[in-house]
């Protein structure tokens, strides 16, 4: 979905359209689809490499790789490093727990909304502010011809 809130297929949505999840998670958390596929992805299968991920998601590594790497800057995935017997290491990754991510999903869309009702509220106040004034001078000019 776009910003002005075209969809990326071109087609409206509005508001009697209830969002899916991958419109929720744009909305919120500003992902694209491959993130949003990672994250539930790795809520199927917590404590995964980068490789498991893209192996679920039928997926390049280098790119489930971006789009873990977008999850844990926005809070979405934590990363903990393992030592590998042979040496070496492997990062594994674990999803934001659903409920957590839930709760800040209900937070920032109730920020939202508030923000979207003061525009609301403020909508047209100068054009307002203009007619009442257009108005008074009207009044002033209408007493001024009378006398």
């Amino acid at each position: 979905m776009s910003k002005t809130g075209a969809r990326d297929d071109d087609t409206e949505a509005s508001l009697s359209d209830p969002p899916d999840l991958e419109t929720v998670l744009h909305t919120v958390f500003g992902l694209r689809s491959s993130e949003s596929e990672a994250y539930l992805g790795l809520l199927r299968a917590p404590d995964s490499s980068a490789s498991e991920v893209a192996q679920l998601l039928g997926r390049d590594r280098s790119n489930v790789n971006r789009s873990l790497r977008t999850l844990r800057e926005r809070g979405l995935a934590e990363r903990r490093r393992v030592l590998l017997e042979g040496g070496g290491h492997v990062y594994r990754y674990t999803a934001t727990p659903l409920a957590e991510a839930r709760e800040r999903m209900h937070a920032a869309l109730s920020e939202w909304a508030e923000a979207a009702h003061d525009r609301v509220d403020e909508f047209g106040a100068d054009t307002d502010a203009a007619v009442l004034n257009a108005d008074r001078t009207d009044e002033v000019y209408a007493t001024r011809a009378e006398d």
